[in-house]
Order: C-alpha cells, then sequence, then structure tokens
C-alpha cells in the first residue's frame, strides 16, 4: 500500500492549487496508481508523485505526461500550467507598502528603527571604538557586519551622543581595486575639534580585489594614521573572519587590531526572535508563532544565516494574508535554506535563453573565486557591463531584473552582489563557479591587465605577452568585455607584428651573411638557421592571427553570424589552432539569421528588390526602410504614413516602391530618391496588401473595408474595384503570368479573379476562420494560403480544389513564399516559427529557430533564391541563408525520440511518441520508410552490425525486430513488464541487450527470437545499454545513480560504477574499449578505466542535465548533449572541451548519433531532430557556397591573404 500523500491547502497559493489539481484529475481517472502511471510515460512514479506534492511547480512536460495518464486534455491543462507559473513568479502582494524585511540587501543607517536583536553588540561596539582610535569588527559572511556598522554604529554615533561628541563626519567606503588611489581624500579630517571618522567596509577587499602590493600598503598605512592622536581621525574597518589571517602578515596592522577588534558573534535565540518578530510589529503585522518558532529553529547555529533569514522573511511578507505572517507562506518561500535559491531560479527562469545566458556571464564578473578562502563577490565597473544594441538592452533588462529581485546592487558607476550568501545558497551560481573556477581566475586577472593597460594610455608595454597570452586567449567563451576583448586583440596583434619584425631582422642577418662570400659554409649554416627561425617566427604569427580571429568570431557571432564564420574560416586557415576549430565549428552551427534592427516596433512587411540586394521594410512605427543586404547598411528611413506601415512591394523593375497604411493609404516613393511621388487614396480602411503585377503597369491592393482595388500605375488612377469578401481583404497575390489575380479575405475565402474581364472564376473555401496570407507557385498551378485556423493549404488552380493540408503551425499562419524553383515553400507564424516544406511532396523539410516570444509577420525569397527575409513582430528583420540552413535545421519530424545511423552511414532511423519509426536517406534526408507497429511511445532504435536488422522499443513493453532490406516486422519479443527504454546489439551481432522501467535488463538470443538471460541489480528504471568493442562485458545505466558492468558469458554481475549524483542517463565505449564514459543528470560526464573500474576523468561545463553522449569511430572524440541546449565536442586524450555547438531546441538534447565516417552529427531535442556537419572542409565548402564574395573586402581587409574559397 502507497504512503498517504501530504494534505494540501489550495489557497496557500498556486503551487499548492495546481497540485490539488492535480490530485483531483487522478482521483476523477479511479486512482491510478503513481507506478501504474509510470509504465505508461517516460517519467518514474517519484516524479509524477512530486509532480502533485504542491512543493513547486513541476515541468510543464511531467504536467502533460500525468494528465495523458489520467485522462485529462493536454490543451485545457497546458495554459493551466502557464497561469500558476506566472502567478508563483509574482509577489502575491503590489500594493506599494514597504517591507519591513531587507531581503539580501544590507541595513542603511536610515534603517535605523527597523534594526533589531544587536543592541548589545552595538554599545560593545561603541565603546570599544571610544577607547581605540582603530577598531576592527570580525566576523563570517552573513554575520551581519555590515549592517552592525551601518544601521549599529553610525547612527549611535549621530543620534546617541552629546553634541559636542559627535563627529565631524563619517566617511564610509569599500576599498575597491585601487584603494589608496581612489579614497585618500577620505582620511584628510574635516577642520576643527571633533573627529572625522572613517569607515571601512568589506576590508577583505585589499587582499582578493587589490593585486597591487604597494597600492595595499599605502592604503593599510592610509588606515592607520588613525592611531596619530593629532589626527583627529577614526577608523572602523569590518573584515571577514576567514581574511583575518592576512592581516596577521602586517605587523603593524596586526598590532593594531591586537585588543581592538570585535568578534560578531551569533544572535542568541531572544536577540533571533527581536529581530523576527519587531520589523513586522512596528508595521502593526504579526507573525504565528509557529511561524517565528521555525525560523529560530532554522537559523539557530547556523553561521552566516542571516542573510538567508531576512530574505526568507522578505519573501514571507510578500505572501502575507492581511496582517498575518504565516507558516505556510514561510514554506511556500522555501524557508531560510530555499528562500533565496527559489527567488534567484524565479528570476533565471523567467529569462529567455539567452538572457539566461548573459545572465550567467553577469553574475560570475561579480565573483573572485577564493584561493585558500571562500569565494567573494566584487564589485564590477558599469563599463564591464557596457554593449550595444540587442545585447546591450538584454544586459540592462537582466540586470534590472536581478535588482529587483534584490539579487544585485546597482548605482552609478558599480554592479554587486547584494550579498555573499547568493554564492553559497543557490546551487546553479555555485555550480557555475566550481565549473569555471580556473578561467574565472584567469578572467580577473585579465580584466586587472586590462584596466591598467587603460589607465597607461593603452601602453604596448602592458599588453599581455608569451604564455599568459596563450593562457587568455583560452577565455574567448566567457563573453569578455570590449575593454578586455580590445587588450587581447592588441595583444596578438603586437605579438604577431614582434614575431614579423622578427622575421625581417632574420632576413637582413641572411643578407648581410651572404655579402660575406669568402664565409660560404658559415653563410650556408646561417642561412639554414635564418629559415627555420624565420618559419617558426612565421609559425607563431599564424597562430597568433587564427587565435585573434577566433576572439573577434565569438565576439560577432550573435550580431553577424555571417561575418563570424567568415572570420573564423579565416582563422583556421590561417592556422587549425583548437580556438579557431572551435569557433568555425560554433559559428556555423549556431548560425542562425543576420538580424537588422531599426524598426522601433514591429515589423509588419519585408520585400526584396529586383537586384536581390536591396530589401525594404515596413514598420508599425510609421515608417519603411530600405536596406543593402551586402553591407547589411540601412539606406534610407522612408516617412510619410501616419500609422502603421502594413504592406511594401517593389515594381519589376525596382525604380519604385510601393506602400500601404493602416492610414488608409498607399504610397509611391522613387527608391533611388526615397522621394514620395503619389498619394493613392480610395479605400474607406486600413490598407493590407499591396502587390505589382508582374508587367509593372497595375497595382493591387486590398483593404479593411472588403474591396480589392488596382490601380494604373502610370496614371495613378483606380482601373478597376473588386468586391465580393464580405469582410476585410488580408493579402492579394498576381498569378506569374498576371492573367489572374488571388485575394484571401477575413471572411475564411479565398478569391481567384480573371483580371481582364474583372470577374471571380473560383472561390475557394475550406480554411475554418479568416485567411490572412497568398502565394502563387512559380509555375502557377499552385496557389498556397495561409489562415487563422493555424493550416496552410495548397490548392490546384486548374481544378479548384485543396491538394494538400500542410499543419505543424500552433497559432495562425501569417505568411507564405514560395522559393523561386518552386520546390520549397516557407510559412510563418504568430507563433514565431518559420518552416520549409517540399510543395510536391507536402512533407516539412525544415523548422528554423523560432523567435522568441514573437510573431513572425512576413517572410519572402530573394530572386535567386539564396536568401529569405523575414518580419517579425519583436522589431527585427532576419535573411536566412538558404545555402547552409539545412546544417543547423530541424528536420519535420515532430515527437522524435531517438536516433541511429545504420554501420554503412546511408540511413538514420528516428523513433517517435506515435510509434513509429522513420528510416530516411541520410545524403538526401528523403523519408524511405515508416515502420508500425508498437501501440504506443518508440523509444529505443538500435541496427544490428551487418545493417540488416534494426530493433526498436516501446512503451508497450515490446521488443521489435524489422528486416530494413524489406521493412517487414520479424519478430515481437515480449518480456519485460514496464515500458522499454534502451536497446544494443553485441559486436557479432547475435545478443540484444534491452533496459526497462521494470529494473532489468534482458539478452535476447536474435537468431532464436528468445529470451537467454535476465539480469536484476537495478533499483530504478535502466536508461542505457551498451556492450563493450569485444563483446564480453555489457554496461547498463539507471535511475539508482549507478552503471552497472556485467560478464556477457558468464551471465553474472560484476562492478558497481558509483560516482554520479543523480541519475545516469548515457553511456558508451570508446572503440578501442579502454574507457567508458557516463553521462548524468548532475551535469557531468565521467570516464571510467574499463579494467580498473576507476573514474580517470570527470567532465564538467554543461549547466543542465547530460542526457546523451557518443564517440567518433576513431575515439578520438567524444560529443555530449544536454538539457542546456548545448552540445560539446571533447578530445578524449587532453578531456579538453574543443567546440561548444548550440543545440537549438526547445527540450535540450536528449539524444544523438553519430555518422560512421565522422562527418555528421545526429541529435534529438524538444522533439524533433537536427543534424550538424563536424567536418571542417564540408562547413569550408558550404560556408564559401554560400556566403557573398561582396561582404570579405569590409571584413578582411585586416588580414591580406590567399581569397579564402579558390
Amino acid at each position: 500500500m502507497g504512503r498517504r500523500e501530504s494534505p494540501l491547502d489550495p489557497e496557500a497559493g498556486p503551487v499548492q492549487r495546481f497540485a490539488h489539481q492535480l490530485r483531483t484529475l487522478r482521483q476523477e481517472s479511479g486512482g491510478i496508481t503513481y507506478r501504474a502511471m509510470a509504465e505508461r510515460v517516460e517519467y518514474s512514479a517519484p516524479t509524477l508523485s512530486e509532480a502533485a506534492a504542491g512543493e513547486r511547480l513541476p515541468s510543464l512536460p511531467v504536467v502533460l505526461a500525468y494528465v495523458a495518464v489520467c485522462g485529462g486534455d493536454p490543451e485545457e491543462w497546458e495554459p493551466r500550467w502557464q497561469r500558476a507559473l506566472d502567478e508563483s513568479l509574482q509577489p502575491p502582494h503590489d500594493d506599494g507598502a514597504v517591507a519591513p524585511y531587507s531581503g539580501l540587501a544590507r541595513f542603511e543607517p536610515d534603517d535605523r528603527d527597523r534594526f533589531f536583536g544587536r543592541d548589545r553588540l552595538i554599545a560593545e561596539l561603541v565603546q570599544l571604538a571610544g577607547a581605540h582610535r582603530f577598531v576592527g569588527v570580525v566576523g563570517t559572511s552573513g554575520s551581519g557586519k555590515s549592517s552592525l556598522l551601518r544601521a549599529g554604529l553610525i547612527p549611535a554615533l549621530r543620534c546617541d551622543r552629546p553634541p559636542q561628541d559627535r563627529p565631524a563626519a563619517i566617511r564610509i567606503l569599500t576599498p575597491g581595486q585601487y584603494p589608496a588611489t581612489a579614497h585618500a581624500h577620505a582620511f584628510i579630517p574635516v577642520a576643527g575639534e571633533a573627529d572625522t571618522w572613517v569607515v571601512v567596509d568589506q576590508f577583505e577587499e585589499v587582499f582578493t580585489l587589490c593585486q597591487d602590493a604597494a597600492e595595499r600598503d599605502r592604503f593599510i598605512g592610509l588606515l592607520l594614521s588613525a592611531l596619530d592622536p593629532g589626527r583627529r581621525l577614526r577608523v572602523v574597518i569590518a573584515v571577514r573572519a576567514d581574511f583575518y589571517g592576512h592581516c596577521a602578515d602586517h605587523r603593524a596592522l596586526a598590532d593594531a587590531l591586537q585588543g581592538a577588534h570585535l568578534l560578531v558573534r551569533p544572535m542568541s535565540t531572544d536577540e533571533l526572535r527581536e529581530a523576527i518578530v519587531r520589523p513586522a510589529a512596528a508595521d502593526g503585522l504579526t507573525l504565528e508563532r509557529a511561524l517565528t518558532a521555525r525560523v529560530i529553529a532554522e537559523v539557530d547555529g547556523q553561521p552566516g544565516a542571516l542573510p538567508m533569514m531576512s530574505h526568507a522573511l522578505l519573501e514571507t511578507w510578500r505572501r502575507r494574508r492581511g496582517k498575518t505572517l504565516t507558516l505556510k507562506a514561510y514554506e511556500a518561500a522555501g524557508g531560510v535554506l530555499g528562500a533565496i535559491a527559489g527567488t534567484a531560479e524565479h528570476v533565471y527562469t523567467d529569462l529567455s535563453s539567452g538572457q539566461a545566458a548573459l545572465a550567467r556571464r553577469l553574475l560570475l564578473r561579480l565573483i573572485t573565486p577564493g584561493e585558500g578562502a571562500q569565494d567573494s563577490r566584487r564589485p564590477a565597473r558599469r563599463t564591464e557591463f557596457a554593449g550595444s544594441g540587442p545585447e546591450g538592452a538584454d544586459t540592462a533588462l537582466v540586470l534590472d531584473q536581478l535588482a529587483r529581485a534584490r539579487l544585485v546592487t546597482l548605482d552609478d558607476d558599480t554592479v554587486d552582489l547584494a550579498h555573499e550568501a547568493l554564492i553559497t545558497s543557490w546551487p546553479r551560481l555555485r555550480t557555475w563557479i566550481d565549473e569555471d573556477r580556473e578561467l574565472l581566475r584567469r578572467h580577473r586577472r585579465l580584466t586587472e591587465a586590462a584596466t591598467t593597460w587603460q589607465e597607461l594610455d593603452r601602453d604596448p608595454g602592458a599588453l599581455y605577452r608569451g604564455t599568459r597570452l596563450a593562457s587568455a586567449a583560452e577565455l574567448t567563451r566567457m563573453s569578455l568585455s570590449t575593454g578586455e576583448q580590445e587588450f587581447l586583440e592588441a595583444s596578438l596583434a603586437a605579438q604577431a607584428a614582434e614575431h614579423t619584425a622578427a622575421g625581417r631582422r632574420a632576413r637582413r642577418r641572411r643578407q648581410t651573411v651572404a655579402i660575406l662570400s669568402v664565409l660560404l659554409v658559415l653563410t650556408a649554416t646561417t642561412t639554414v638557421g635564418a629559415v627555420r627561425a624565420q618559419r617558426a617566427a612565421e609559425r607563431q604569427r599564424d597562430v597568433a592571427v587564427s587565435r585573434e580571429l577566433a576572439v573577434r568570431s565569438d565576439a560577432l557571432v550573435s550580431q553577424r553570424p555571417e561575418a563570424a564564420m567568415l572570420l573564423a574560416l579565416k582563422g583556421f586557415r590561417q592556422a587549425p589552432t583548437v580556438e579557431a576549430r572551435s569557433s568555425l565549428l560554433s559559428a556555423y552551427g549556431m548560425y542562425r539569421a543576420n538580424e537588422f534592427t531599426g524598426h522601433t516596433e514591429s515589423v509588419e512587411a519585408v520585400a526584396f528588390g529586383p537586384d536581390g540586394r536591396t530589401l525594404a521594410t515596413a514598420g508599425a512605427d510609421h515608417s519603411v526602410k530600405l536596406w543593402d543586404t551586402a553591407t547589411e547598411q540601412l539606406l534610407r528611413t522612408l516617412r510619410g504614413h501616419t500609422d502603421a506601415v502594413t504592406a511594401v512591394a517593389f515594381s519589376p523593375d525596382g525604380r519604385t516602391l510601393a506602400t500601404a497604411g493602416a492610414d488608409h493609404s498607399v504610397k509611391l516613393w522613387n527608391t533611388a530618391t526615397g522621394r514620395e511621388t503619389a498619394t493613392l487614396t480610395g479605400h474607406t480602411g486600413p490598407v493590407n496588401a499591396v502587390t505589382f503585377s508582374p508587367d509593372g503597369r497595375t497595382l493591387a491592393t486590398g483593404g479593411s473595408d472588403g474591396t480589392t482595388r488596382l490601380w494604373n500605375t502610370s496614371t495613378r488612377r483606380t482601373a478597376a474595384t473588386l468586391t465580393g469578401h464580405d469582410r476585410a481583404v488580408r493579402a492579394v497575390m498576381w498569378s506569374p503570368d498576371g492573367r489572374r489575380a488571388a485575394t484571401a479575405g477575413a471572411d475564411g475565402t479565398v478569391r481567384v479573379w480573371d483580371v481582364a474581364s474583372r470577374r471571380t472564376t473560383a472561390v475557394l473555401t475550406g480554411h475554418t476562420d479568416a485567411v490572412g496570407a497568398l502565394a502563387f507557385s512559380p509555375d502557377g498551378r499552385t496557389l498556397a494560403s495561409g489562415g487563422d485556423d493555424s493550416t496552410t493549404r495548397l490548392w490546384s488552380v486548374a481544378a479548384r480544389r485543396t491538394v494538400a493540408v500542410l499543419r505543424g503551425h500552433n497559432s495562425s499562419v501569417e505568411a507564405v513564399a514560395f522559393g523561386p524553383d518552386g520546390r520549397t515553400l516557407a510559412t510563418a507564424g504568430m507563433d514565431g516559427r518559420i518552416m520549409l516544406w517540399n510543395p510536391r511532396t507536402h512533407r516539412r523539410t525544415a523548422t528554423l529557430p523560432a523567435y522568441e516570444n514573437a510573431a513572425v509577420n512576413a517572410v519572402t525569397f530573394s530572386p535567386d533564391g539564396r536568401t529569405m527575409a523575414t518580419a517579425g513582430a519583436d522589431g527585427t528583420t532576419r535573411l536566412w541563408n538558404t545555402a547552409i540552413r539545412e546544417s543547423t535545421a530541424v528536420l519535420g519530424m515532430e515527437g522524435a525520440v531517438r536516433v541511429a545511423f545504420s554501420p554503412d552511414g546511408r540511413t538514420f532511423a528516428t523513433t517517435s511518441a506515435t510509434g513509429t519509426v522513420t528510416l530516411r536517406d541520410a545524403r538526401r534526408q528523403r523519408v524511405t520508410a515508416t515502420l508500425t507497429g508498437h501501440e504506443n511511445v518508440a523509444y529505443a532504435v538500435a541496427f544490428s552490425p551487418d545493417g540488416r536488422t534494426l530493433a526498436t522499443t516501446g512503451a508497450d513493453r515490446t521488443v521489435r525486430l524489422w528486416d530494413t532490406a524489406t521493412h517487414r516486422q520479424t519478430a515481437v519479443l515480449t518480456g519485460h513488464t514496464s515500458t522499454v527504454l534502451a536497446a544494443a546489439f553485441s559486436p557479432d551481432g547475435r545478443t540484444l541487450a534491452t533496459g526497462s522501467y521494470d529494473r532489468t535488463v534482458r539478452l535476447w538470443n536474435v537468431a532464436e527470437r528468445r529470451t537467454s538471460a535476465v539480469f536484476r541489480g537495478h533499483e530504478d528504471g535502466v536508461f542505457a545499454v551498451a556492450f563493450s568493442p569485444d563483446g564480453h562485458t555489457l554496461a547498463t545505466a539507471g535511475g539508482d545513480r549507478t552503471t552497472r558492468l556485467w560478464s556477457v558469458t558468464g551471465r553474472r554481475a560484476g562492478a558497481v560504477l558509483a560516482g554520479h549524483t543523480d541519475a545516469v542517463h548515457a553511456l558508451a565505449f570508446s572503440p578501442n574499449g579502454r574507457t567508458l564514459a557516463t553521462a548524468g543528470a548532475d551535469r557531468t560526464v565521467k570516464l571510467w578505466n574499463a579494467a580498473t573500474h576507476e573514474v580517470s576523468a570527470t567532465l564538467s561545463g554543461h549547466s543542465q542535465a547530460v542526457s546523451a553522449l557518443a564517440f567518433t569511430r576513431d575515439g578520438q572524440t567524444m560529443i555530449t548533449g544536454s538539457h542546456d541546449r548545448t552540445l560539446r565536442l571533447w578530445n578524449v586524450r587532453t578531456r579538453r572541451v574543443t567546440a561548444v555547438i548550440s543545440g537549438g531546441t526547445d527540450g535540450g538534447v536528449s539524444a544523438l548519433a553519430v555518422s560512421p565516417d565522422g562527418h555528421t552529427l545526429a541529435g534529438i531535442g524538444g522533439g524533433e531532430r537536427r543534424s550538424w556537419i563536424l567536418e571542417t572542409r564540408q562547413i569550408t565548402q558550404r560556408i564559401c557556397q554560400a556566403s557573398t564574395t561582396h561582404h570579405w573586402p569590409t571584413l578582411m581587409t585586416d588580414y591580406p591573404g590567399d581569397a579564402l574559397c579558390t
């Protein structure tokens, strides 16, 4: 009998209310057990149980699985989950009331009325500071030192003393990187008899941030000058306890602190109660007794817990009921231990993927990794975060979000963590620091060096050289600031120049020696040596230039991806350094589109000029912009409309641009001068569409008044008005021969018109909602229409009937366009996605990466078909290079689960959530067969070594074998009692191993179609299985955090490899069998010595669970995929990352497979399959094929040399 679930209170907040709704659904479905539920979906019973526990909001995939098993409607539950998420991320109270608790923020002098529990300590400090001119306050991080000084000591000095004894001035400072230079003026006393007090908070910065020993000594000297009674100066410093030993290294400082320091001790129970209750009482609030007791119990005896307590109480106050702070609200906030992490996680997960990556970089800039001490915060200058364009806006947004949550503090010059408790209390941040610790140390040194270089007016002598430069070059993934990047580029350029100069000197030496012909033998010897030196210098120069280009490529990859690819390629051609190869693979793998920004509101329409180089964009900001797509420069902005510009079209000769607007007008413009030449009026409502006839003599417009108007472009007068639609005309399109026109309306119909007679020849019905997009195929035989019913319909123009309905968008289809060759149809939707289709087979061929939280309003192809432009509601226009988009495209297989290549590499197979198995031609990406048989989700897929048999597993508890030649099912293997998750053939193909949620591993005799062995030992589902190359050992991995080895011949258990701290999702043997790699939900990959069963390396870097891994056939490279949406390529020998490729999927990378030749990688993420090219020669060929040569002069003037693509 299962354990009873804890009671829930639906009134306690969105999380418990949503959990209560899930439990109600389960009860209404008959009270199915969680174990029974787990057998039907790809989630364990504990995961499903936790979804309804009410402790935290479950992820959407878990919710949908839970709902599906219980017979609920996913379309109803997804918005319900979204509402719960939105509500949980918002503070329940936003009534303008001032919080009685400060959260992570320290108390300031004005907060004295809310600073309780430290009266005795304040009195001791005032007495000590009155007796000594130099005093130290010592305490652990989070013990309240800063608040004691600011809200305790300073108000006491200002208010509690007789006027004649009050300080002349009180100055508060933190040391920073250059404490003596920055703060020397603070130690000049104010004139008069009273003392000037200097309060130095976070004194440990003189050890963590100030790296100049002379600067540090000068500052300490300033502090100790207070010991002279004649100076009328008193100093109080606050220092973290773990840096107190550093103070002892300075004799005079240690002597001054002897007998003159106060230890900030933990609060007593009474003091804690006072700090908890009295701030609320001062505002007329009460706390439940149980709440006060719980907080005291969690904080008492915990060093550094005061900021966490304050933050937890702040979050409890935000969830208060009336005038009462309750225990349930405290628990909902996560308590002392979980409140900070909860707040930080909520802020982080609410960011887009790009903003989340930016947040990681920003937060790591605010940390100095400890060396023999705890990690500490590092105030950073605002200039380090300066940026332009979209990233600059995102930086400001992310900093604002972090500041609003009181995780960071902002002022005019600096950004700082609100408290070091964030470092210890937020597991995600802790993991980031541990993963990048060594790189962070190098980064901090680089930041300091770059600052020094700037302060020395960019003195070349301050640049990096040699090993320091080589070490810093590895920081290109850390997103350097502009100043750091300039410093690094200058260092690389200086080193390259020095190597070139050395080469020149070598040549001069050779010429001099050549003159001395009498020393022929000596001349020859010297010449050989000089040539070698020159070649070595040239190699070093090439390496330096290669690394510099990699740095520049990394800096451009998000804003100018095509330029980034070219720079990376140039760097790789200059010298195939690790940095250049990584940049090349990353830039090519992350390529999405070149982005044009300039409109301040949504971009409504886009059109190419006949030259294929000029692009026009129309915006809701009332403007039209003309762009040069080759140079990516804005040519001019056309203004004249008084409302949103909704449509734009070039005349066939390119001399005229027509625009339509919500201001009821159509305007004509001279594209050469940018001047308005005419305004056409007649529509009585907004004009939604405009298009020129193929001969340019007629302009067609469609309006919200339900009419289509034909205009004579010579006379600028209406030639005809077409009526028939009951509501607004939303799209108009000419047939290629100009004899027909098609219109689409809000009435849900498409009308085809004979232009000569002005009559309707067909009314096409089928859409169930408004139709807003139209496109004729180049041959004029097919008409495509996109509707608000989320479908795209293909119509036979001759037969006047629907020939196909294309489904895939989950919201209205806003735009459709055929490529010039008619082989591709593009559709764009309100859901932010762009889909490419084969109009002949009606299959989706690709889904391009989605706009984030923005509709795509328009799509069009350039005349040569090499470029596609899209317009977004986020104000951006993107240009997609169609020649290389397949490398990052998502193939049209929604619900994909696993993928495998055939041994010859010609075929790959994918399983799906619908139970089908799809075989495709790996080169042409064409479906060759669809296998059906599984009754539910099909999971694992594996080819036999000879490629003749395919094995698949499913949620229907079966294992199925297929003949790859005939595509027929040859066997159904039964025996597992739950979902079968994994499968692998032995090297000789005679045995098949499978793993299941039933915690067993089965070996099957393939020839006899029967079970030959059952292995038991895992305590949770078995997620992965793999044979060693010699076939003697089977490795299995499971949810119980272990990897187990089994003797295949002896049919017995072997070693149990324990080391992961969460479920092990994937494993693989290296081709030589010496290494076993395992990947886990703990975000690590472990390499095990297959002979000794010991861990030889733990690889970290992924920020979320690692769910897939594979070795290349030569064993030199290992590839890992993660839920963090990235792929990482590792050099197996050095254990270093050689490239990071964006997975670009909504759900991260859940499965992957490498082609036998190692050139192609296939991956599954978010239910879709993607492919990447890993072979640099292929990437080079495709970049050269896709890039336009007129881009290069502007990109490559600094790097002369042979053309890249000759």
